[in-house]
């Protein structure tokens, strides 16, 4: 009887502890969160890059003459009556078909990036970005927070590109 009562306080306390350890491994430390921020600061700036790659290709595109045209065909692009109605080229189905390769290699891209600097624990590591994500979602002070660090990040980086392309 002594022993089952012993073995009893002793779950009981263990139970405790592991409690007590679960409370203590879900803070979170300012360093956590403006890390988590720095890394989703980082894929949205190669985001913006890669967009801005697209726009370009779009743009400066040889065979499709502008985005009035892309707009067109992107428009039509499911329905073979109105691409026949818009009297689309085959140089320019090509073209157009670059185009949505480039968009979705840039998907992929990105995705790959995001995943490369979570695993990377100089950056983040998945156990921190696992720890953030889920008091994110559980806590919207959090959530919050990280949104703001994450705009002022925006803000910087913007202010630094306007400062670089104003001296070029």
């Amino acid at each position: 009887m002594k022993k089952l009562r012993f073995l009893a306080l002793l779950f009981v306390g263990f139970m405790s502890f592991s409690a007590f350890a679960q409370d203590e491994a879900e803070e979170i430390t300012e360093e956590e969160l403006m890390r988590f921020a720095v890394m989703e600061d980082s894929v949205m700036a190669f985001f913006e890059q890669k967009n801005d790659e697209l726009i370009d290709l779009i743009r400066n595109n040889d065979v499709i003459d502008g985005a009035g045209r892309y707009n067109e065909i992107k428009a039509a692009w499911d329905d073979e009556d109105k691409l026949a109605e818009i009297e689309i080229t085959d140089e320019e189905k090509t073209a157009y078909e670059e185009i949505l390769a480039f968009m979705s290699s840039v998907q992929d891209e990105v995705r790959e990036f995001k995943i490369y600097l979570i695993k990377n624990d100089e950056v983040l590591g998945v156990a921190t970005f696992n720890k953030v994500n889920k008091a994110m979602k559980e806590n919207p002070e959090i959530k919050e927070k990280v949104d703001t660090l994450q705009a002022e990040l925006k803000e910087k980086r913007s202010s630094e590109e306007d400062g670089v392309s104003a001296d070029s």
